[in-house]
């Protein structure tokens, strides 16, 4: 999938399918460098080509968000997995050293807007995930109250499976389930908010978590980790094409990789490997990632 880095004092140890993970080489078991590579992941799949420039978009976009969330809005602080160490120059830009967490299975998805797979199974049964929603809803509506609508995350090359809150309780335990579901939806409301301030709407976004048991108490403390609020991991639409947009198509104008999903449902059939992307794909997208961290940062 990736081809390793030569990087001093690190050695590889896992690729997922745009991350890939070193290990410092002195055995240090508490550390991490998490690089961010460009490809591009859709249903489950890792596209080709990437997306040039996408790594060090998506660290910029996380790194900012996890200094709002550490206090940086003036909210309350949320604990993340950043160690704050200076990165090797050889991934400067496109890297995080993180700490060392036990990852939960468990993908945290809080959404505000009704779209994508939600939309579908809504038109089904009136319901997302299995959550019971109001009559009448278009797609792109706004929910009356956000929803936590969880994902086990499967192992690389199984599909994400959408789960209920009682298997993430089976998962996780009952404590921890409910501490995941609570602080999912609070951060969610928080970069809503954020975002609503900078002209955009955050539709839904996922969410992990891990813990880290090298501090005090028996438990250890819950970390947000890996990517946080990015493009790839969130919906962002513009406000105002959503607030005077009269088709699904102009409401949800995309700062995402939306625009990759859009082309590839519409020439693939979800079997075998998928096409490649055409570069006016890839050119629209990357314009979309810088065009966000704009408007966020502005």
């Amino acid at each position: 999938m990736s081809e390793a880095l030569d990087i001093p004092g690190w050695k590889h140890v896992y690729s997922g399918k745009v991350r890939d993970l070193y290990a410092p080489a002195d055995g240090d078991e508490t550390r991490m460098l998490v690089v961010a590579s460009d490809r591009v992941s859709a249903f489950d799949h890792v596209l080709a080509p990437g997306i040039p420039g996408k790594g060090a978009l998506l660290t910029a976009l996380s790194l900012w968000w996890f200094e709002q969330l550490a206090g940086g809005d003036g909210g309350q602080p949320i604990a993340n997995h950043l160690t704050g160490e200076r990165v090797p120059d050889e991934v400067a830009g496109r890297s995080m050293i993180v700490r060392s967490l036990q990852m939960l299975p468990v993908e945290c998805v809080v959404r505000g807007y009704l779209t994508g797979s939600g939309w579908l199974e809504y038109q089904d049964s009136g319901t997302v995930c299995g959550i019971p929603l109001p009559e009448g809803l278009q797609d792109g509506d706004r929910l009356p109250e956000p929803i936590y609508t969880p994902a086990y995350k499967a192992p690389l090359g199984e599909h994400d499976e959408n789960i209920s809150f009682e298997k993430t309780v089976e998962l996780v335990g009952t404590e921890r389930a409910a501490q995941l579901r609570d602080l999912s939806l609070a951060i969610y409301r928080r970069a809503a908010a954020t975002a609503e301030a900078h002209g955009l709407i955050l539709a839904d976004t996922k969410f992990e978590f891990g813990i880290d048991a090298a501090v005090e108490g028996e438990d250890g403390i819950l970390r947000l980790a890996d990517e946080v609020l990015t493009s790839d991991s969130s919906r962002y639409w513009d406000a105002e094409a959503w607030r005077t947009g009269t088709t699904p198509k102009d409401r949800m104008a995309s700062f995402d990789k939306q625009i990759v999903r859009d082309w590839l449902a519409a020439n693939w059939d979800k079997q075998g490997t998928p096409p490649a992307l055409p570069a006016e794909i890839v050119d629209r997208t990357v314009a979309r990632y810088r065009e966000l961290i704009g408007k966020l940062t502005a």
